[in-house]
């Protein structure tokens, strides 16, 4: 027996508390590893928006992240309690304790499952689009309403539904408990368990029951009450939103029901449920039978005259949905096939024509300026940069981005993919109608290290470690050099001087990104000093995205040169919804959608990474939602440098779904509309592949658009009627200054046949000069590339322009053959643009005036004796004509063309 006066050193621990053992600590011990990578990785990504100044975004979205169901959870949580304690005939400490736990776990899955946290989040910050100048016509509510609001009072409804439903299972199978319990441990295998005198009408008639009863009558009437706005999301064929029969008789049918579910819940407490159901039923019987019958006997007959002004609320909605309304600008345009060509007139958009199809660029460099086959350019874009006489000139631009993964030794040396080649080097840049004698662009920034010429902008920084092809982590200010590019059997090496990326100085940071990464290389190798950084998310769209996911990212990033000569690249970013009222929906990149805006641009350097996000529109009521949440995160569209402005351009992503959608709802007549007397297609032409049509591409030009003294940079596509090839319409979005973001439309004379750019194509064909030099370079070991052929609107007509390339089959590298161009019904086509452009000048071609430098007849002093003046004067023109081209004066280069051919007739 223990003395009674030794003291027990190991008290007995009270019930319900059990004891924390070795199989505690190795539960605790597995959980931390199994969870390791998820802590080094959140360490990591802190660091991450630490490097890009937000960490106030990063906690705010892990709040607006989790912070809602957790609410959500404990709200409910009291009240599963309070219940399960009425339905208990005791409290038991020891055995409740646990079930305490249950149910607080359960409690916080409740709220994971009914409660949708972005939903809470946009609704709180959906207090700056209150006053949206769109209203729906029915109840006049804004759009921020339908986008933010009754999402969350939908799911706020199923929210307090699902409390009704699992609160009243848990009262009653724990009322239930004991005898269900002693009823299967006394239940016969062979005869079942008993369950009489366990019925659910027992449980319908008792007092408490009906008012839960009562309650989900009443939550019904307010879920009808909700519903009564999905009329303004009906889909009808001819028109989505509400009809004739939606307003005058499905809305008051609504109200109906609405007071039917409250007479219900009045007649539950009543004790006359079997009638409460009953009303009900009829109600939504004569919901779901009356507008059909009106439908049929009333409206179908006169359908046109009944639903007009419901079509014509559709239209308004549809297009101001897709930004088609005050911003879209649309006149008639009297296009012409007989008109004039007047070359001085037009000097600055001839001269400035887009000679070389990004596609046969893009594969020209990737054969001439690759440089190693580790290179590559991931993508052309075209942009405009001021030319040697201060006006815009437009190039195509290609960044020299590395991949790593065309090193042989990337995968079997570590060091290389994450120590040596960490980054891309410059860029190519030429003239979009520059070429050189061997039909190959002509370039304006070209090689390693950059070679430019005079009028290129100046590269101060050709480093590219962010950009569209990359590879991650890489680790820059390290013990070992960096390549930077090849020089001839060399290499040149350089060390990162900027600010990107993110220290990895501590061991601990090592070892957490060791962790995070799953490569203990990074905690082992002696490359990393106390100045190392690691790079991490150097795709830009992938870099932008994390930082604004709830923004549609634009797939075709463009790289910017900036005045201090810094690589930039330019994303556009889009903000969509699927809840617009009366608008159309349409299949995008992003999923099928009704409403969308460029509402966003983003900037990423090149070099150090730093992001730089611009909330372009700032009447959009999704941007306004996001701006309240992340305050921190968007600047101004005005803080926009002006040197990057200048590159600002409308994407071609969105203005191709606004194309979609204006080739239908360019028909604002209802009675059109409802008839579909005249719906457009997409101009189509036949440069694909084996010579099949295939839908031109909006593209990117320099073009006078009427009424306009000079060329501007803008985006252009084409209509033709249905199942015809002639041009209808021209759309073109403007680019430059204070206009960007407007669209213009041109709509032709449907009286006068204007030649499509199948049509024109189908001319260039049929041509027998054209035909034959075609089928000839078709054969012997090479194949003819056409490039996409430009609608370029001029006085009242329009020039057509369609480059030609070759490519030989084993080496895949197009050169600028010859060049066709069209003027109303005629055709011209030669060696180069210039010659092509003079063929068009006998149609009203003004003479030039005799003091044009051009023009003026080139005469020589003193000619050596047995000379012949008359050739002098065809050699001297011939080099004026030679050094026109090379100067990009293309009309010029046409009238010396022209007085060439007078002085050998």
């Amino acid at each position: 027996m223990p003395r009674p006066d030794v003291i027990e050193m190991n008290p007995p621990r009270p019930p319900g508390f059990p004891g924390f053992g070795w199989g505690g600590w190795v539960i605790l011990i597995l959980i931390l590893v199994a969870s390791a990578r998820s802590i080094a990785s959140a360490w990591i990504d802190y660091a991450w928006w630490r490097e890009l100044g937000q960490t106030e975004t990063w906690g705010q979205t892990i709040l607006y992240g989790w912070l809602p169901n957790l609410a959500a959870g404990l709200l409910v949580f009291p009240i599963f309690w309070i219940l399960y304690l009425r339905a208990r005939s005791r409290f038991q400490t020891g055995s409740d304790i646990w079930k305490l736990g249950a149910g607080l776990i359960a409690s916080l899955v409740f709220g994971a499952v009914l409660i949708d946290n972005w939903t809470v989040a946009r609704f709180y910050g959906a207090t700056a689009s209150a006053n949206d100048a769109w209203r729906d016509p029915v109840f006049s509510h804004p759009i921020g309403f339908y986008f933010f609001q009754l999402p969350f009072y939908e799911m706020l409804l199923r929210y307090l539904q699902g409390i009704l439903i699992v609160g009243f299972v848990i009262y009653w199978l724990t009322s239930r408990f004991d005898s269900l319990r002693e009823r299967f441990s006394q239940m016969d295998p062979q005869e079942g368990i008993d369950l009489s005198g366990l019925n659910l009408g027992d449980v319908l008639r008792g007092p408490s029951v009906r008012v839960v009863i009562a309650l989900f009558f009443l939550l019904l009437a307010a879920r009808t009450w909700l519903g009564r706005y999905d009329v303004l999301f009906s889909d009808h064929g001819f028109l989505v939103g509400a009809d004739y029969v939606d307003i005058r008789v499905v809305l008051p049918l609504v109200w109906t029901l609405v007071g039917a579910c409250v007479i219900g819940a009045l007649l539950v407490l009543a004790r006359r449920l079997g009638m409460a159901v009953l009303l009900v039923l009829v109600v939504y019987a004569a919901g779901a039978v009356l507008p059909k019958i009106v439908n049929a006997l009333s409206v179908r007959p006169n359908e046109i005259s009944l639903q007009k002004p419901y079509i014509e609320q559709h239209i308004d909605a549809t297009r101001s949905a897709f930004g088609l309304g005050s911003q879209l600008t649309e006149r008639d345009f009297p296009a012409r096939i007989g008109g004039s060509f007047e070359p001085a007139k037009h000097q600055a958009l001839l001269n400035n024509v887009r000679l070389w199809d990004w596609q046969a660029f893009h594969d020209t460099i990737t054969q001439i300026q690759a440089l190693r086959p580790y290179y590559v350019f991931a993508d052309t874009d075209v942009d405009r940069y001021p030319g040697p006489d201060g006006e815009l000139n437009q190039v195509l631009l290609s960044p020299r981005e590395l991949d790593v993964r065309q090193l042989p030794d990337a995968q079997s040396r570590w060091i290389n993919p994450h120590f040596i080649y960490t980054h891309g080097y410059g860029m190519v840049m030429a003239d979009a109608n520059g070429i050189t004698p061997d039909g190959l662009p002509e370039l304006l920034i070209k090689d390693a290290p950059l070679v430019a010429v005079a009028s290129a902008p100046k590269v101060t920084r050709p480093e590219l470690y962010y950009g569209e092809a990359t590879h991650e982590p890489v680790f820059v200010r390290t013990a070992q050099p960096e390549f930077n590019y090849p020089s001839g059997t060399e290499n040149v090496h350089s060390k990162y001087q900027g600010q990107g990326g993110i220290p990895i100085d501590g061991l601990l940071m090592r070892f957490a990104a060791s962790v995070a990464e799953g490569d203990w290389n990074i905690l082992l190798t002696d490359y990393l000093t106390a100045d190392s950084r690691m790079l991490i998310r150097r795709n830009v769209i992938k870099r932008v995205d994390t930082l604004a996911s709830f923004v549609s990212w634009d797939e075709d990033p463009y790289l910017v040169v900036s005045q201090d000569g810094r690589l930039i690249w330019m994303i556009d970013g889009y903000t969509a919804h699927s809840m617009h009222p009366y608008s159309r929906s349409v299949n995008t990149p992003y999923g099928r959608l009704n409403y969308m805006r460029n509402s966003v641009k983003a900037t990423v350097d090149a070099y150090d990474g730093s992001v730089h996000l611009y909330a372009w529109d700032e009447k959009d009521p999704v941007l306004a939602a996001y701006r309240q949440l992340f305050p921190k995160l968007f600047q101004p569209a005005g803080t926009l440098p002006a040197d990057l402005r200048a590159h600002a351009r409308y994407p071609e992503t969105f203005f191709r779904v606004q194309a979609e959608m204006y080739r239908t709802y360019h028909m604002k007549d209802p009675e059109a509309f409802y008839n579909r007397e005249d719906p457009w297609d997409f101009a189509q032409t036949a440069e694909g592949i084996d010579g099949r049509p295939e839908q031109v591409r909006p593209t990117y030009v320099m073009a006078t658009l009427p009424g306009e003294a000079k060329p501007e940079f803008i985006l252009l596509t084409t209509f033709t009627p249905r199942n015809k090839q002639n041009l209808i319409g021209l759309m073109a979005a403007r680019c430059d200054g204070t206009r960007l973001g407007e669209i213009e439309v041109l709509r032709l004379s449907k009286q006068e046949l204007i030649f499509g750019p199948m049509q024109i194509a189908a001319r260039i064909n049929q041509d027998q000069n054209i035909s034959k030099d075609l089928s000839l370079w078709n054969q012997q070991g090479s194949k003819v590339i056409k490039g996409q052929m430009l609608v370029l609107p001029m006085d009242d007509q329009f020039l057509y322009v369609e480059p030609i390339y070759i490519k030989a089959t084993n080496a895949p590298m197009p050169e600028m053959k010859k060049v066709a161009v069209g003027l109303g019904s005629v055709i011209g086509y030669g060696d180069t643009y210039a010659e092509a452009l003079a063929q068009l000048g006998g149609r009203g071609t003004p003479s030039a005036p005799s003091s044009s430098p051009a023009a003026a007849p080139v005469t020589t002093n003193n000619p050596p004796a047995g000379s012949d003046p008359r050739l002098e004067k065809v050699r001297s023109r011939m080099r004026r004509y030679r050094e026109l081209m090379g100067q990009g004066k293309f009309v010029d280069a046409a009238r010396e063309l022209e007085a060439l051919e007078g002085e050998m007739k």
